[in-house]
């Protein structure tokens, strides 16, 4: 049978056409990294003060029904037990989301600023890094507050700096925290929270979609990395290992680090975090092209 070439040339430009439509559509979906597995710990380090690595004490973190839950009902009191977990690798620019809220009543021996007072570390040194009695890494904290008297404001989603500052209005802010325009969550509701973290740029914080905090460079030197600023040593809970290193650089802007959850006396349960990496192949041409891509690594590009 004697073909039409006009036709062959026809479908061949649409078989082509919708490839390459396929592909684009493909390119543009989003591909969030889901951080926890919803059954166990697998990927996380986990740091409590006077702990070893990975010594869960009292399964302060576990899982149940879905959630990675923050516990105290095994213990008696807080003793200064200042924990995080960290997840396995480190990240640079990326958006971050999750769901957090508080539960029950605080542990006995836990400060009072500590009463439904959580937060996740970004920016942060690793779990192995901490010396052995270290509080709080040295980190950039999104910090989570929940409502304490119905009609009395207290803001979540604020910005807490241990070890480190960063940047507002064109100058370093050297307060430890910093608080956002959000709402106040009062009881044990669900509260929608997303980062968008830009590498040493800047960092942005959003609750139930609405922006409430942006600030800029976050940076080593604050508290005990500084000894400049009086009053702000944090020395019963920012002991580090090579202290003098870390003061020696102070102003070093943070580039990337590892995400830790923390465990600061009250209970807590989190649940859908998630992470969208932003670093990737930016070449429109590569098989790995993402448009929502802001940080080029040529390196991984796919031909």
């Amino acid at each position: 049978m004697k073909r039409n070439p006009f036709v062959f040339l026809f479908l061949t430009l649409l078989f082509s056409c919708s490839t390459n439509k396929d592909q684009s559509s493909l390119n543009d979906q989003e591909e969030w990294l889901s951080l926890f597995n919803g059954k166990d710990l697998d990927g996380w380090d986990i740091k409590i003060a006077g702990y070893a690595l990975n010594d869960n004490y009292n399964e302060t973190f576990r899982v149940e029904d879905g959630m990675i839950r923050i516990m105290y009902d095994k213990y008696e009191e807080f003793n200064d037990a200042f924990g995080h977990m960290y997840y396995k690798k480190p990240f640079s620019y990326y958006k971050l989301r999750f769901d957090y809220r508080f539960t029950g009543e605080q542990l006995k021996g836990g400060a009072s600023w500590n009463v439904r007072n959580s937060g996740v570390m970004v920016h942060s040194q690793s779990a192995e890094s901490n010396e052995p009695h270290q509080g709080f890494p040295v980190s950039v904290e999104l910090q989570l507050l929940g409502g304490l008297k119905e009609g009395e404001e207290r803001t979540t989603a604020n910005v807490c700096t241990p070890g480190t500052a960063v940047e507002m209005d064109g100058e370093v802010n050297y307060s430890h925290c910093i608080n956002s325009t959000s709402k106040t969550y009062y009881g044990d509701q669900w509260v929608h929270v997303e980062m968008v973290v830009l590498g040493d740029e800047s960092i942005t914080h959003i609750v139930e979609g609405d922006t409430v905090l942006q600030f800029q460079k976050p940076q080593i030197g604050g508290g005990f990395t500084n000894l400049k600023q009086e009053g702000r040593d944090f020395d019963n809970f920012g002991i580090v290992r090579d202290k003098e290193k870390w003061i020696s650089m102070a102003g070093t802007t943070l580039k990337e680090g590892y995400i830790a959850l923390q465990a600061e006396s009250h209970p807590i349960d989190f649940k859908n975090i998630e992470l969208l990496n932003l670093c990737g192949c930016m070449d429109k041409k590569a098989k790995n092209y993402k448009p929502y891509y802001v940080k080029d690594r040529k390196e991984e590009c796919v031909y």
